[in-house]
């Protein structure tokens, strides 16, 4: 028998929320069934549109608070704030927090059965705002001239954006500097439909502990409109800069970056460090938004691995040797594995660049590379991890199993599937001894996390 929906579309109804979705909306219940309203915050009691239903839930849009919450703040109201990726900054610094560190401990104790794991309270920022040093913003014409921006949710409009409040000044001046350049000098910009157009992205990164700025512009063909008069304004205009690019992607896709770049003045890299480790950074590689929250990140991975110097490390997924360079420091060997040649071409590099010989770097799939270095019968004795999203492959959590490295120290950028991949572990010889959470982005759902675990027989004989 099939249950009735309580509510119907576009009917106004009075609901209480209850919780957040992991983006973020508030939950409310009418009947037991879930209503998903973007805005709306766990205590408050609101007004609501129903604007689509489904069998097991519906969503709505905000019509009006009867009560707030105490972590409700006032957000500005003109539109360049409304689509800069920040789900949650209507909610006060401290109530953000909060959130993280509740969506850590439950879906540790719902999805995991980790209930007496020690959670520690969340690593957050002294200052929120203005961390991220990097963007890449997509650009349009409207009126004759050039808006960069974001996207407005669930559609491909741009809305032209002055200021990010989660981006570094530079980076907020750095685009638009070269929108205005652009504009002036008549570049087109690309055209999504038509596929036609030139400027397609403009990206910028800046190196907060060298002061270093580089910028990219990506293109659909491979000629760059003024490109001289381009570089000579952009120079003239932002004195940081050091590296000026142009990459060309002239394929229909939303990946912005294409595999043709070209330096047009400066250098290919730029510098920075976390910590006391420096880092070479080209257009094209992965490094770390939040270099100020990275450092803390490392350093609770850096902790939990408790290395006194005679370790064999094994880093997987090490993208350009971030974590794999600070547990060097401290280890006998550590090696590292990362599926994107290039990043670990540029591991190499940033190793060579901090007198690190004792880590080793391989290109492969992790699943792959460490089940066939235990073959061969390579060991370690603390294994670290740092997935993506969908947590760990399973020939890679088989190996840790088969391996018996003393530490396992994962680092997480979704807390679910943590959960999931400690549960595995648990199930097979080791313990969760205690979670990390730490706020990499604040003003954004994301929340990383380290946790440490050992195995089971280790922990007998502490």
């Amino acid at each position: 028998m099939n249950k009735t929906i309580p509510v119907t579309k576009n009917e106004y109804i009075d609901v209480v929320f209850e919780d957040l979705t992991h983006d973020g909306a508030g939950v409310a219940k009418v009947d037991g069934y879930p209503l998903f309203v973007p805005n709306g915050l766990p205590g408050e009691k609101a007004k609501v549109k129903v604007i689509k239903t489904g069998k097991s839930y519906g969503f709505g849009r905000l019509i009006e608070l009867y009560e707030k919450s105490p972590y409700r703040v006032e957000i500005p109201s003109s539109e360049r704030h409304k689509y800069g990726g920040c789900q949650l900054e209507h909610i006060s610094y401290e109530g953000q927090l909060k959130y993280k560190e509740n969506q850590v401990r439950e879906v540790l104790t719902r999805i995991g059965k980790l209930e007496d794991v020690i959670v520690h309270p969340i690593l957050g920022m002294e200052n929120p705002w203005h961390y991220r040093n990097k963007a890449q913003v997509p650009v349009g014409e409207k009126d004759g001239k050039l808006i960069a921006g974001f996207f407005k949710p669930r559609s491909h409009e741009i809305v032209d954006t002055d200021e990010s409040l989660i981006q570094l000044p530079e980076i907020n001046q750095a685009v638009q500097t070269i929108k205005e350049i652009c504009s002036r000098l008549a570049i087109p910009a690309y055209q999504e439909e038509s596929h036609k157009g030139v400027l397609r992205h403009i990206m910028a990164r800046f190196g907060k502990q060298t002061g270093e700025l580089m910028v990219v512009l990506i293109t659909r063909t491979a000629e760059l409109p003024q490109k001289d008069k381009l570089v000579e304004e952009i120079t003239a205009r932002l004195p940081k800069v050091k590296s000026i690019v142009h990459n060309v992607n002239s394929k229909r896709t939303n990946v912005i970056l294409g595999e043709k770049a070209k330096v047009l003045w400066g250098s290919e890299i730029i510098y920075d460090y976390i910590g006391e480790v420096k880092f070479a950074i080209s257009a094209l590689s992965f490094y770390q938004v939040n270099p100020v929250q990275t450092k803390v990140l490392y350093d609770m991975a850096l902790e939990y691995a408790d290395l006194s110097g005679e370790e064999t490390v094994i880093d997987a997924y090490c993208g350009i040797g971030t974590i794999s360079l600070f547990l060097a420091q401290k280890a006998k060997k550590v090696f590292g594995v990362e599926v994107v040649p290039e990043a670990i071409e540029d591991a190499k590099r940033n190793a060579e660049l901090n007198g690190l010989a004792n880590a080793e770097f391989a290109a492969g799939e992790a699943e792959v590379v460490i089940p066939k270095w235990y073959k061969e019968g390579n060991t370690a004795d603390v294994l670290v991890v740092d997935p993506p999203r969908k947590g760990c492959d399973e020939a890679l959590l088989q190996t840790i199993i088969d391996m018996k490295p003393k530490k396992v120290v994962y680092v997480s950028c979704n807390p679910a599937t943590l959960a999931r991949d400690l549960r595995i572990l648990e199930d097979d010889g080791y313990k969760t001894v205690e979670v990390q959470p730490v706020d990499m982005f604040p003003m954004t759902t994301h929340v990383e996390c380290v946790a440490a675990m050992i195995l089971k027989e280790e922990a007998g004989t502490q």
